[in-house]
C-alpha cells in the first residue's frame, strides 16, 4: 500500500502535506525478515502504474523478491496514518475499494510455481478482511501451501474498519486458520476472528497472564493442526508509552519474554509485523523465537515508517544488553 502520513505528530491536513512512503502487513514481514538476512519474496497484485513501480523498487531496495508480483486491474491501495502522542490515540483511514488486491480473485497467482522453493509462507488476516474475491484468494493460497507441506504462519491482524464487504472474520477466518502452522495475534484479534474469549479487558492496561495461557491452550484446542500460538502483550499507558511483551505456547510450555517499557514512541505500525517476522526467523533459524521477536519489535518502535530496517545482530544486541541506549562506537 502507499501510506500517508503528516509530518511528525502533526493532525490530518494541519499542514497542506503528507509524507509518502510504503508498508503493509505481508510486505512489512518480508522486508524485515530480508533485514534479518533471510531471503524473502513478497506476492501480491499490483497495477501497472508509476505508483505500482515505485513501490515494487522499494521492496527490491531491500533485498525482496519481487519477480512473484502480478500486475492486474484495479490500483494501488492507501492507507492514511496520524501519530498519535500523550493520550490522543493514532488514527488510521483505509482507501483500499477497487485495488487491484481488492478486485483479485482464486487462479490470479501461480502458487504452485511461487511455493515451489519456500520455506515458509505467512500471511495476515488483512486481506482476506479487503474483499470477497480476496479472502477466496487468501483461502487458495493457505490450502496450496498446506498441500505443498510449506509451513504457514497467520497473523490474525483484526482490522472492524476493513470487514465491510459483507462477511464478518468470525465467518472467515477460522476456515483459514484450519490451513495454518503458527497463528500470531494480540488477545482482541482471537476473540474477534476466531470467537475465542477468556477474562482478558484489552482497555485496562494491565496484563493477568494466566488468562492468557488459557487463551492460547483455547486455540490449541480448538485447532488441531496449529503447532504454535504467538500472543503479542501491549500495555498502553498512553499513545506514547507502552509496555511490550508476549507470550507463546507450542503445545510442549507456554513462555512469556522479556518485558519493555517502550517511554517514547517514535511509531507503533508495523511493530506487531516487526514481531511476526522475528517469530519466523527465530522459528527458521533454531533460535528463541520468543526473545528475538519481542526485541525486534521493541525496537521497531523507535523507527519512521511501516518498514523495521532493523539487522539480525542489532536485535541480538539489545537481547544481550538490555536496551541501555549506549552510543554503539
Amino acid at each position: 500500500m502507499l501510506r500517508l502520513a503528516p509530518p511528525g505528530f502533526e493532525r490530518f491536513l494541519q499542514t497542506p502535506q503528507f509524507v509518502a512512503t510504503f508498508g503493509g502487513g505481508e510486505a512489512n514481514v518480508a522486508v524485515a525478515l530480508a533485514s534479518f538476512g533471510l531471503p524473502a519474496a513478497y506476492v501480491t497484485v499490483l497495477p501497472s502504474n508509476s505508483i505500482a513501480d515505485a513501490a515494487v523498487g522499494e521492496l527490491a531496495r531491500f533485498g525482496v523478491d519481487t519477480s512473484h508480483i502480478v500486475r492486474g486491474k484495479g490500483r494501488v491501495g492507501i492507507y492514511y496514518v496520524e501519530a498519535g502522542a500523550s493520550q490522543r490515540s493514532s488514527k488510521v483511514v483505509y482507501d483500499r475499494e477497487n485495488s487491484a488486491i481488492a478486485l483479485a480473485k482464486p487462479g490470479d497467482i501461480d502458487w504452485d510455481e511461487v511455493l515451489k522453493d519456500a520455506s515458509w509462507f505467512h500471511i495476515t488476516g488483512i486481506t482476506p478482511a479487503i474483499s470477497a474475491s480476496a479472502a477466496d484468494l487468501a483461502l487458495e493460497a493457505v490450502r496450496k501451501a498446506q498441500a505443498a507441506k510449506v509451513p504457514v504462519s497467520c497473523d490474525l491482524n483484526y482490522r472492524k474498519n476493513l470487514w465491510k464487504w459483507g462477511q464478518t472474520a468470525f465467518e472467515v477466518m477460522p476456515e483459514l486458520v484450519k490451513s495454518v502452522n503458527v497463528v500470531i495475534a494480540n488477545e482482541e484479534d482471537v476473540q474477534m476472528t476466531l470467537g475465542l474469549e477468556v477474562e482478558v479487558d484489552v482497555h485496562s492496561g494491565k496484563l493477568d497472564i494466566s488468562q492468557y495461557e488459557k487463551l492460547t491452550n483455547r486455540v490449541l484446542e480448538s485447532y488441531g493442526n496449529l503447532d504454535v500460538v504467538a500472543i503479542t502483550l501491549r500495555e498502553s499507558r498512553s499513545a506514547s508509552h507502552n509496555g511490550w511483551s508476549a507470550c507463546m505456547n507450542d503445545r510442549k510450555q507456554f513462555t512469556v519474554s522479556r518485558h519493555y517499557e517502550i517511554t517514547h514512541i517514535v511509531d507503533r505500525v508495523g511493530s506487531g509485523d516487526c514481531f511476526a517476522a522475528g517469530i519466523i526467523y527465530g522459528l527458521l533459524t533454531h533460535q528463541p523465537a520468543l526473545d528475538f521477536a519481542v526485541a525486534a519489535s521493541c525496537l521497531k518502535h523507535s523507527i519512521p515508517g511501516d518498514f523495521s530496517r532493523l539487522s539480525a545482530d542489532e536485535v541480538n544486541a539489545l537481547i544481550k544488553e538490555g536496551g541501555s541506549g549506549r552510543v554503539q562506537r
